[in-house]
């Protein structure tokens, strides 16, 4: 297992961590996905150390919750740049630095975000919709090489305390949604190495796409907005803040960790 994030400290626990539980070999090494030039001196490293890859997991994802005019540029620049070109850009990469004829399995982990067109989170949900379409596109042409390409949709992921929070604060509907974060990354990887090219954990989760692809986008848009409007009424209250919090949460309740 290779392991990749920006911080070190996280890193290193984690690796130790996995070392420890599993009794696997685990490397790893820093890097910034959002970064060009890291990335290629990330797989420079990689190539050097003659490695090939069964799996990659592109796990790496951030948003800046609220209205659209009210973020910054390089805010907005850094989900484009950390949602879309690093997914994009290791893609790439891992498929490049093949050197056999192993078959390699790519799962970009999205979010549920990614099936509707959210006010509040408009360029988070739309770099997830990217993630489907560039998955299922690939999938079609790596398959003569014996490369699969699977898209994740997960909900919410209660692994940090801001993503916590926030789940908190959409009530019912953020509990029901939320699954056990093992237990999504376990099937996941069952589910690509059998053939699935989209995988939403959770029935409920499933049957809620489902339904919502029935209505009309603009109305499913405009529920949304409804939501969002209580569920940061109730941030605000849970975090003893007054008017609008700013959350700020990455997509998953993952870090940039690479698999």
């Amino acid at each position: 297992m290779y392991l990749t994030d920006i911080s070190s400290d996280k890193l290193e626990r984690l690796a130790n961590g996995l070392k420890e539980l599993h009794n696997v070999k685990v490397l790893f090494d820093l890097c910034d996905l959002a970064d060009p030039e890291a990335r290629r001196l990330f797989w420079q490293r990689i190539s050097n150390l003659g490695i090939d890859f069964s799996m990659l997991i592109n796990v790496a994802g951030i948003d800046f919750d609220g209205a659209f005019m009210d973020r910054a540029s390089n805010e907005i620049d850094t989900i484009l740049k950390v949602n879309i070109e690093a997914a994009v850009a290791m893609t790439r990469a891992v498929i490049e630095n093949q050197r056999t004829d192993q078959p390699l399995y790519i799962i970009n982990v999205s979010s549920m975000a990614g099936f509707y067109s959210m006010p509040m989170k408009a360029i988070y949900a739309a770099s997830y919709r990217f993630l489907l379409d560039f998955s299922r596109a690939m999938r079609q042409e790596q398959r003569p090489r014996n490369i699969r390409v699977m898209a994740l949709y997960p909900a919410g992921l209660a692994t940090k305390e801001d993503t916590i929070n926030s789940i908190t604060s959409q009530g019912w509907a953020g509990q029901v949604t939320t699954l056990q974060t093992g237990q999504v990354v376990f099937n996941a990887i069952n589910r690509a190495l059998v053939g699935y090219s989209v995988n939403i954990p959770g029935w409920i989760n499933r049957t809620l796409t489902a339904m919502s692809s029935l209505l009309p986008a603009d109305w499913v848009a405009w529920l949304i907005w409804r939501r969002w409007q209580k569920t940061r009424a109730i941030a605000a209250r849970l975090h003893g803040q007054i008017g609008e919090p700013e959350l700020r949460i990455d997509s998953h309740g993952l870090h940039a960790e690479q698999v």
